[in-house]
Order: structure tokens, then C-alpha cells, then sequence
């Protein structure tokens, strides 16, 4: 069911845009890009080129059905002349666009298969009246060199009708084999979880055995992240190998399209170090070698003097049930700098706030190195950014690089803007929050704390904290994301109420950081329920981590806050002592960094498992009903502007400029057209 959703303007720019099942699309505003030169337009040109070319590594990534699903679904679309405003035809374009948001065919973030509101019976007959079967080898072509693609029309219709089949795209239950029941597309599907796990444990050894005999290159050593860069196959013999990811290997094609473009924005780098940034991202995609990803990493966290940044690459583990494989994401940015002030006066107090850490001292830093932070404008959004994006960055994501040469913390102000807009007048926070005083604070210092929350969380969260020697990187395995994840929020929460940050002018008062709590914990324990599907229990790395955060708060500290039902039967959150909640969140921080620290497995899995993944059905019941009534969208995504070049007679770029005029539908159509090897 599709619906129109009143605009939300400012400027006369419509931020809020169309919603269909539980998405709402927004349009994000590239301002400031009138005040960069020449050269920057064309430097953020070829980089936005270079991002959106690596689109189908993601979907092929997420499922190895996804590409041929995909492309034979957009020859319906585009080809069917019959009825298109039937019931079965909307259904048939609602999961085409399910699919689009998702890249691929199971829910961006409860990872659940999309179940068809049309029949078998329904597909094939679009199928014959649209000629699929002359549309064979298009939808069939394995135009990413990765030689596991399904063959047949019916191999493609069982994935999408069958509901037992690739359920999950990454499975998080504890008790199940973790590869064998996930559909993403790391591991070939015979490939057991104790087998994977038995061969990176090997991996590692023989790396260690290697890199003290390897050649001196002028950087520090550490271990490197095996895995991320490869998908793990079975061989004709039953032994276990890595295919690559690489510019002459797996995605070969689309690699060659990024490294094109890398190439062509080296010349319009703003420095040297910038160029030097590129062109060792550009060695990495051609050799696969892990140690040039690395110094490639080093590179970038030095350079912090370009207005244009970027990243493009193998990144985030989320989509991997064992937190090794990275998946494709890119977006091209440029620094805010009024914004960015307040982002760089929490960098340079790192130290202090490290020192001042209600963590063990022997999990501390002795010294805080390299910690960037700057608030940015994104220009484009691709791979695992698009068209749902995080608002906050941090990066990268080796940990002995990050504790080295330090970390990149963004966050995303315009796209935080869009969310915002989009947000005025929709009545949601109304219907959760009872009490008027706290509502009002709410609306008075949310925004403004939601935003400190995120620069905490990224610029300081992430970055702190270091583990004890000899302790393996991987030692959480499959929980290692959510404690990641708990262990910045918690940064973020005990420090926002800190007199520190009135002192650094970022908070207007001692009390403004409620507003930040009050929404965090009612996040935590009722409202991001209504993003789960009746019956099921939390299975995505950010909302376990907050649950888990509230939940122990809520059975630990009783005294500080509780749960309470009114005369209407509807719950509603009461903060007793906002006090001890900093106590809770210092005490519960405090363990979640010795859990990472000394990778205790079994003190991770009893706090995710007991606090972070249960859901309480008859609440849960609750607070869906009360959602509905709303008419609102759990999940936001963007839509990416449309950058039209002005050039000279000679080719050369004189000026991007941003168009906002495209649909959603035409994007995707646009992208499948364009950026397809």
C-alpha cells in the first residue's frame, strides 16, 4: 500500500518523500558545494563514480540470488504494457522496491526474507507476457567474475516463494550453525561455522609466523583483518581457499570501473597525502594484500587537511554472522567547518576524557593519538551506505591502527538535518512520552544532544579503551559487534552527563543531557520495537546493543527507573534518578571494556543473550498497535541527488551541480543501467 506523505520544507526543499511498507524515502541538501573550487567539483565527481560502481558487490554480497532476482524483476518492470495499476501489479512493484532499499531480498535490518504479496502463478504470467526468456542471458550474466550464480528461472522463483529457503540473511540465534543458516553470500553454503572458524584460527597463526619475517616498510605491525576482502570456498579436493576480491579476480569488472575513477581523482587531489591515500587504495584493489589495506588505512587517518574525503571499500562486518567478511559501502563528503568546531573541541580533549573513565586502569590508554573528528556534508551515498545510511562514522576498524595512528569520527550533518526536518509535527514522541515536562525538554535539547551523543559515540567511543596483550581480536566472535557498539553508547551516555561538556560549551547546562537519556532508554526498551516483526526476537548489532544497555540498566539499577502502565493500558518510562542512571551506565561500561579487553566469550554471550535479544511479546503487541495508529515509517532511507556536469570544450569538469528531481524508481532503474558491468 503506497500513500503520500505531506512534505516537510525548509528553504522550499522537500526533505520527506514517499513512503512504502515500512520506509519512508527522505532527500538530503549538498549545501556548501557552491563554495568549493573547480578542482574539488571535479575531484568529488569521479569519487561519487568510483561509489556508485561498486553497487552490485554489495547485493551480490548480501545473497547470490540478489543480482539475477534483481534484473529479471527490472525487465518486468520495464518491459510489462498490461494492467499496471492492478493489485497484483502494485504487489509485484512494492517488493521490487522492498528489494531496491535493501539490496537484495531480505530486510536491510532484521534480515528477514521479503514474503511476496503476489502468486507464483502471477509472476509467471508477467514472465511470458515480457519475454523473459529472451531476457536469459542478461538476467544470468555473471558480470562480476564470481562464478556461483544460479542458472535457472526456477532456481530464481523458489528463492523468492519459498520461505524455508535462505530465511536469513545473517542468522545471530545462538544454538544454530551461524553460516549454514545464513543466506548472505561470504562463505560457500556448505561451509559449516566450525569449519570457517577452524581455518581463519590457522590463518592467523601462520600470519603471525610470517609478518616478523616480512620486509620493514617504515609502519607498525599488527593483525591484520583476515577474511575481510575475500569469500571462503570449497575446492574441488574439499579444502578451504579464498577467492579475492580483487581487480583481476572476484568482481574484477566493477573493481576495474573503481579504480578507473580512483585514478582520475588522484590528479585532483587537494595534496599529496591525499593522492598518496588513493593511489595505496588503488594498489590494495589490484593486489588484495592485507598489509596495503592497512598502510592504506594509516594514510587516510593522517590526512586530515582535504576539504573532499571519502571512503570506498571493504568496511563494515555487520553482514557477516562472524564478523570477519566486510561488505562494499562508499559515500564522497566535505567538511562543515563551522559545524566541525564543535566536533574538533571534543577531539582535542581526548586524553581527559580517557583519563577520567570509570574503566579499569589497565584497560585505559596512556596516550590518546590521531583522534579526528569534523561534522561533514555527504555528497553521495553508495554500497552499504545507500539508500539507508549510518549519520555517524567512525573509522577504521583495526584496532591496533585505530590505539597507533589514531581514528576518523564524522557525523553526517546533513543527512542529520533531513531527519529532522522530516520528524517536525509527526507526533510520535506525543504518544510515547506522557510526562509534559519531560516532553518539553525533550523538544528543547533532544536534537542538540542526539547530536553530541553521536560525536561522542564516534569521535571518542570507538577510539577508546585498549586490549590487553596476547588477546585475540576475534574473541567475542559473533557478539563482538553488539559489545563494540554498547561500549561507545556507554562512552557517550556517562559522559554527556559530565559538567565537561558545559565547561567546552557544548551543552547550554547540567541538566540538558536528560533529554538524551529519557530517549535513549525508552529507545532501548520500548520504541525500537515497532522494527521487529511480531514474534520474533532482536537480531541486528545496534538494536541489541541498546536493548542490552536498558534492559540491565532496568534490572540492575530498579530504583532509578521503572516501567508503568496507565489507566489506558499504555506503558510509559519513569526516570526516578537521573543521577544513578550515570552510575549505571559508568558500572556498565566499565565491564563491557574488561569483556573487550580480556575477550571474555562467555561474559559477552550471557549479557547479549540475557539483556540484548529477548522480546517481551505482550509489549511488544502493545507498542506496534500504538506505532500503527501513527502512520509513520520505522525505517528512513535517501535518495541520492543527481549531479549534472558543466565542461569545457576540451572535457575537462568546470562545475557539479545537484538536481533533487529524481524518484526513487528512477534511481534504481538508472543505477542498474548505468553503473552494471
Amino acid at each position: 500500500m503506497y500513500h503520500c506523505v505531506e512534505h516537510c520544507e525548509d528553504d522550499n526543499f522537500a526533505y520527506a518523500g514517499e513512503q512504502f511498507a515500512d520506509i519512508q524515502m527522505l532527500r538530503y541538501k549538498v549545501n556548501g558545494l557552491e563554495a568549493l573550487t573547480q578542482r574539488q567539483h571535479t575531484l568529488i565527481w569521479h569519487l561519487a563514480e568510483a561509489a556508485l560502481w561498486g553497487r552490485d558487490i554489495l547485493w551480490h554480497q548480501n545473497c547470490r540470488y540478489n543480482l539475477p532476482i534483481r534484473r529479471l524483476f527490472e525487465h518486468i518492470f520495464r518491459s510489462y504494457k498490461g494492467d499496471r495499476t492492478s493489485a497484483g501489479f502494485k504487489a509485484f512493484e512494492l517488493y521490487l522496491k522492498r528489494m531496491w532499499f535493501s539490496n537484495g531480498i531480505h530486510h536491510h535490518y532484521a534480515c528477514d526474507k521479503f514474503q511476496p504479496d503476489f502468486s507464483r502463478e502471477y509472476l509467471l504470467e508477467l514472465m511470458r507476457q515480457t519475454d523473459v526468456e529472451g531476457a536469459h542471458s542478461d538476467i544470468f550474466a555473471d558480470t562480476l567474475h564470481t562464478n556461483d550464480l544460479p542458472q535457472t528461472l526456477d532456481e530464481l522463483l523458489e528463492a523468492v516463494f519459498n520461505p524455508q529457503l535462505h530465511a536469513k540473511r545473517v542468522n545471530q540465534a545462538e544454538g544454530e550453525d551461524l553460516l549454514l543458516s545464513s543466506a548472505c553470500n561470504y562463505y560457500d553454503d556448505t561451509i559449516t561455522q566450525s569449519e570457517a572458524e577452524a581455518f581463519y584460527e590457522q590463518a592467523k597463526s601462520k600470519y603471525l609466523d610470517s609478518i616478523e619475517q616480512s620486509q620493514d616498510d617504515g609502519y607498525s605491525k599488527g593483525p591484520v583483518m583476515l577474511g575481510m576482502n575475500s569469500k571462503l570456498v570449497r575446492a574441488n579436493d574439499g579444502s578451504l581457499q579464498e577467492k579475492m576480491w580483487v581487480e583481476d579476480g572476484m568482481y574484477g569488472p566493477a573493481i576495474k570501473k573503481i579504480v578507473a575513477h580512483l585514478q582520475a581523482a588522484c590528479d585532483f587531489a587537494e595534496n599529496e597525502q591525499q593522492r598518496d591515500v588513493i593511489s595505496k587504495l588503488v594498489e590494495f584493489y589490484r593486489t588484495g594484500n592485507l598489509r596495503t589495506f592497512d598502510i592504506y588505512t594509516i594514510l587516510w587517518v593522517a590526512e586530515t587537511q582535504s576539504r573532499v574525503d571519502f571512503t570506498n571499500g571493504f568496511t563494515e562486518v555487520y553482514g557477516d554472522p562472524l564478523g570477519l567478511k566486510a561488505s562494499w559501502e562508499g559515500y564522497v563528503n566535505f567538511t562543515d567547518p563551522v559545524a566541525t568546531e564543535r566536533t574538533e573541541r571534543i577531539s582535542r580533549e581526548a586524553q581527559w576524557f580517557e583519563d577520567h573513565s570509570p574503566v579499569d586502569a589497565r584497560f585505559k590508554k596512556k596516550k590518546c593519538c590521531g583522534v579526528s573528528a569534523k561534522v561533514i556534508n555527504a555528497a553521495l551515498l553508495g554500497g552499504d551506505l545507500y539508500p539507508a545510511s549510518a549519520i555517524g562514522i567512525n573509522l577504521p576498524n583495526n584496532d591496533w591502527v585505530r590505539s597507533t595512528y589514531g581514528s576518523k569520527s564524522v557525523t553526517i550533518g546533513n543527512l542529520t538535518h533531513a531527519y529532522d526536518m522530516a520528524a517536525q509535527s509527526s507526533g510520535f514522541r506525543e504518544e510515547f512520552i506522557d510526562d509534559a515536562e519531560t516532553l518539553q525538554w525533550i523538544k528543547k535539547y533532544g536534537d542538540k544532544c542526539d547530536d553530541l551523543h553521536t560525536d561522542l559515540h564516534e569521535c571518542l567511543g570507538h577510539g577508546s579503551g585498549q586490549m590487553l596483550p596476547g588477546v585475540d581480536l576475534d574473541a567475542l566472535k559473533a557478539y563482538g559487534s553488539t559489545i563494540e557498539e554498547a561500549r561507545a553508547d556507554l562512552f557517550a551516555l556517562y559522559y554527556l552527563a559530565d559538567k565537561k561538556l558545559v565547561e567546552l560549551e557544548l551543552l547550554p547546562d547540567e541538566e540538558a543531557y536528560k533529554a538524551n537519556y529519557y530517549s535513549y532508554l525508552l529507545n532501548g526498551l520500548l520504541t525500537q520495537l515497532v522494527r521487529i516483526e511480531p514474534g520474533r526476537n532482536i537480531e541486528e548489532a545496534h538494536m541489541r546493543n541498546r536493548s542490552l544497555i536498558a534492559h540491565w540498566v532496568l534490572d540492575n539499577y530498579p530504583h532509578a527507573l521503572q516501567l508503568v502502565t496507565n489507566a489506558d493500558g499504555k506503558t510509559f518510562l519513569r526516570i526516578h534518578s537521573y543521577s544513578l542512571l550515570r552510575d549505571a551506565f559508568g558500572a556498565l561500561l566499565a565491564e563491557i571494556q574488561r569483556v573487550k579487553s580480556e575477550g571474555d566469550f562467555d561474559a559477552a554471550r550471557e549479557l547479549v543473550e540475557r539483556y540484548g535479544v529477548t522480546v517481551d511479546a505482550k509489549l511488544h503487541e502493545e507498542v506496534l498497535a500504538r506505532y500503527k495508529k501513527l502512520h509513520l515509517s520505522p525505517y528512513k532511507g535517501f535518495i541520492n541527488p543527481r549531479y549534472e556536469t558543466v565542461s569545457d570544450d576540451k572535457g575537462h569538469i568546470l562545475s557539479i551541480t545537484p538536481h533533487y528531481d529524481e524518484s526513487f524508481t528512477e534511481q534504481q532503474l538508472r543505477y542498474s543501467k548505468d553503473y552494471s558491468c
